[in-house]
């Protein structure tokens, strides 16, 4: 450590690793690392995913499209472990040249169609299946803000505040200073909006939840950044109705368990092909006991 100031070169070069947890998979290029095919199961809605929020979206929207009974939503959800860098494989760069999680394929028509950024597949499916996008102008269209809001608004959370509070080698209180201040800005944006609300498109659950949800839900209840005490999440009472009215959906809790890899083994199921997975592969029933 020095305490000279840094002054930016005039043209940076990637000479040496950031550091933090994602150290290892951050690079300044697209592209794929390695060849490497995904696999294709039985059903026409192929997700290759991670449970983190961006990925809860999505098996939250697919468990609660089949809860309402449309068959048709059936899938088979792959384990990307974005750790090891499987995102850079040739296989998932075709589907997502952004190498993000999550990414969808529908093979349901003649010819696939490839989906990605999680805000679009949520749009995707729900105009597919006609749910959880209200017909009705003005209430689509607060539903269209509040998911394009998520979209804007998470990155300052996650790779703002959760970077440099939980994962940053060092501790920088300028950069945590500046983006808990925008996160706790974000908390009330959602607290008094739900203030009159029972969800955000007003009282229709749409998919506009199901995006904030696994972000905002999972910060009110101290789940992520272990920050939920520095940043007071029990103020904002609005908030904490929202999320704990959510969780209690059965096709919520499902949806929170597909391809989740920490936590409770008897909450993981690392790969999803069939409704009768979450009673029979779970970790807790597949790893051997101890």
């Amino acid at each position: 450590m020095t305490d000279t100031p840094y002054v930016p070169p005039k043209v940076w070069t990637w000479n040496k690793e950031n550091g933090g947890q994602f150290a290892n998979i951050n690079r300044p290029i697209a592209g794929p690392t390695h060849d490497k095919e995904l696999p294709v199961g039985k059903h026409p809605l192929q997700l290759y995913s991670l449970a983190t929020p961006n990925g809860v979206k999505v098996t939250v929207m697919l468990e609660e499209l089949l809860a309402l009974g449309h068959k048709r939503a059936e899938y088979d959800a792959w384990l990307i472990r974005i750790g090891n860098g499987e995102q850079f494989g040739s296989g998932f760069v075709g589907i997502n040249p952004n190498s993000k999680i999550p990414a969808l394929m529908d093979r349901s028509g003649p010819e696939p169609i490839r989906v990605f950024e999680s805000g679009s597949i949520l749009l995707y499916l729900a105009e597919k299946f006609g749910a959880f996008l209200p017909k009705d102008i003005k209430t689509r269209t607060e539903a269209m803000s509040w998911l394009f809001w998520q979209m804007g608004s998470a990155p300052y959370l996650g790779g703002g505040f959760g970077h440099f509070y939980a994962y940053a080698p060092t501790k920088i209180e300028y950069a945590i200073d500046r983006f808990a201040m925008e996160t706790k800005r974000q908390l009330d944006v959602l607290d008094r909006r739900l203030a009159d609300n029972e969800y955000l498109a007003g009282k229709e659950y749409t998919i506009a939840d199901m995006a904030v949800w696994p972000w905002y839900g999972a910060l009110a209840k101290g789940l992520v950044y272990g920050a939920g005490e520095f940043l007071s999440v029990q103020d904002y009472k609005n908030v904490q109705r929202w999320t704990d009215q959510i969780a209690k959906r059965p096709a919520v809790k499902r949806g929170r368990m597909v391809n989740r890899v920490s936590g409770d083994p008897a909450s993981q199921l690392h790969e999803r092909h069939d409704a009768s997975d979450f009673e029979t592969k779970t970790q807790d029933k597949l790893a051997p006991a101890t």
